[in-house]
This record gives C-alpha cells, sequence and structure tokens, in this order.
C-alpha cells in the first residue's frame, strides 16, 4: 500500500508572490482548504510545505506555501506532485478507495476464474471503470458499480467481480 497519496501537480506559478497554480488529482479539490501541509516531491527529495493560503480558479487550485514568497522560488517546482500522507488523507466513505490501493490488485470472477489485474481506473461522471489488463494482455472494462464490483480486499489485494452480459468478448 502506498504511503503517499498524490493530490496535485504545480502547473505554473501564479502570480509575482510565489503563490502556485495546482491542477488537483483528488476528486475533492476542496479539501486543500483544510490542508495544513503537502509533500513536494522535487524528483531529488521530498519537500513539506506548509499551506498558508488557498483560493480557486477555474479547474485550479491557488496555493500560497510558507517561506516561498517570490515567483522565481516557485518556477523550479513547475510540473513537480504535492501528495499527503496516508493519516493526512481524506477519510473515505463505505466502498469508496483510493486508486492507488487499487492499482495492481488481483481480480477474479465470482465463479473463481483469475481475469487479471487491475491496471488503470477511469473516472466518469456516473461511476468509475476498472481497467483490467488480462493474461493475453487484452483489456477488460468493469464498470465500478454494486452488480459487478462485488468485494474489494485491499489488504488481501484482490477483487471479486461478476460480469455481466457482454463485458468479457471471448
Amino acid at each position: 500500500m502506498e504511503e503517499k497519496l498524490r493530490v496535485g501537480v504545480i502547473s505554473s506559478t501564479h502570480g509575482i508572490r510565489g503563490e502556485a497554480k495546482v491542477f488537483p488529482t483528488t476528486d475533492n479539490p476542496g479539501r486543500f482548504k483544510k490542508m495544513k501541509e503537502v509533500i513536494l516531491d522535487t524528483g531529488k527529495e521530498e519537500v513539506v510545505l506548509e499551506i498558508e493560503g488557498v483560493k480557486f480558479f477555474k479547474k485550479f487550485a491557488i496555493l500560497k506555501f510558507k517561506g516561498i514568497d517570490d515567483i522565481n522560488d516557485m518556477e523550479k517546482y513547475k510540473g513537480k506532485e504535492l501528495y499527503v500522507t496516508r493519516k493526512n488523507a481524506q477519510k473515505l466513505g463505505k466502498d469508496e478507495y483510493f486508486i492507488a490501493d487499487l492499482l495492481g490488485m488481483d481480480v477474479i470472477e465470482d465463479t473463481g476464474r483469475k481475469l487479471g489485474k487491475v491496471k488503470d481506473v477511469i473516472e466518469t461522471g456516473a461511476n468509475d471503470v476498472y481497467v483490467v489488463e488480462m493474461e493475453n494482455k487484452k483489456e477488460l472494462l468493469i464498470p465500478a458499480i454494486r452488480q459487478c464490483i462485488l468485494k474489494v480486499d485491499v489488504e488481501a489485494g484482490l477483487i471479486e467481480v461478476h460480469l455481466l452480459e457482454g463485458l468479457l468478448e471471448e
């Protein structure tokens, strides 16, 4: 299980006072308002940044970090990712999972047949879709709905599914 979860990517600077324009990679960008700190992965090291201010502009979060007060100080972090520790992550509800935890999980059919591993999760407006890479390298798309996803055991790394008619073309 990942100990850090990505919450955003610094896309550019904002203004001249060292603010960062962050593209949120979380399903709830409003969570930045409650966050006190993030971990910046510079590629060489990880730096804990204290969040001093948050505002929103279109699809971006504008973050002001303590100690970064100039555009030149922020410029070098363009394209870098922001993380939170699992302890500081948003609390999940029933039947909610972090995508990072689902990736690589084994997927079995309710008949016991092994289907493959979760390769990706596509977020759609209605429901997520799990992309399962099968042993023959083909991809199987399984909607994350109650009728299909029967059981998710993050600890065991296993997802049990029921395939509705037409999902698996043989």
